[in-house]
């Protein structure tokens, strides 16, 4: 008995289109990252010499890139590794704190009903949207005067200040889908609104609210302006960004350059992978309304 392919199915064709499509979508972002990475990994002589070799001989695999990217000046390195423990210390920091403000705020907005509700919900886009030097000089003389400027503790206020707008819109969304017979048999039950919120809500909204966490660490990990403008002056407080722009340099070897920047990269590839399955669910989650 023949069995008849649905109209609906792909052909053949189409199928063999699909997938050179995505190969060659694969090879133009993947395709420079990996040429880069493998770069990383042969000696400078080597690169000049044959830059256009793909793949590195056993002979020419070195990995002191690396090392002279990540140790500090005093070790021979670029002090790197000290930039990228200063990022994490402040990033990671911006989304704890960021986190706990934007999930009170986000559920106020989202439940509680005042006059001009909606006029309070577009500012707090509306701040967002502003561009970051256009807040760079109220954040500089408000810093001063509160004596922290140049220090890794006023760059991390900074930072939440200009994240929780976008988180409290973000989880806005996401309370918002949620429905609110849950949170009513949970106070017919006698649940107060803390313990709603531990014990309800947030086990429900948890893959919005990771979303957002690493929507937030990526802003924080990836900023330049801000860290620039208050950390310039002291090099030992310098974040991940800066030290890179420092390995631009045309006097630094084009390995040490590729290994610094992959080393970079590396945490938050690891935290995506990580948070991938809770990434998906709470985007797809924000959209449902």
């Amino acid at each position: 008995m023949s069995r008849h392919r649905s109209p609906l199915a792909p052909s053949p064709a189409a199928n063999v289109g699909r997938f050179l499509l995505i190969a060659a979508a694969l090879v133009i972002s993947i395709g420079p990252v990996v040429y880069g990475f493998l770069l990383s990994l042969r000696p400078y002589s080597a690169i000049v010499q044959a830059p256009l070799d793909l793949l590195p001989s056993w002979e020419e695999l070195d990995f002191t890139a690396y090392t002279t990217a990540m140790l500090d000046q005093s070790q021979g390195g670029f002090g790197l590794g000290r930039f990228v423990l200063n990022s994490l210390v402040v990033a990671v920091g911006t989304v704890v704190l960021s986190i706990i403000v934007s999930i009170l705020g986000a559920y106020a907005a989202a439940r509680l009903r005042y006059r001009g509700r909606k006029v309070v919900n577009a500012i707090i886009l509306g701040i967002y949207l502003f561009p970051g030097i256009v807040l760079s000089v109220p954040l500089f003389v408000l810093l001063a005067k509160a004596g922290l400027t140049g220090s890794l503790v006023g760059l991390f206020f900074v930072y939440v200040a200009t994240t929780v707008p976008v988180s409290i819109y973000m989880m806005r969304n996401y309370f918002l889908a949620l429905p609110e017979s849950i949170e009513e048999a949970a106070t017919i039950d006698g649940a107060t609104l803390p313990q709603m919120l531990r014990s309800v809500v947030l086990p429900i909204a948890l893959p919005g609210v990771i979303a957002t966490a690493i929507y937030v660490f990526m802003i924080a990990w990836n900023e330049y302006f801000y860290a620039l403008l208050f950390l310039v002056q002291d090099r030992n407080l310098w974040t991940a960004p800066l030290g890179i722009s420092q390995l631009a340099d045309f006097n630094v070897p084009v390995p040490v350059l590729l290994a610094g920047s992959i080393a970079v990269t590396v945490p938050v590839v690891i935290l995506f992978f990580l948070a991938q399955r809770y990434l998906v669910d709470g985007l797809t989650s924000g959209a449902e309304k």
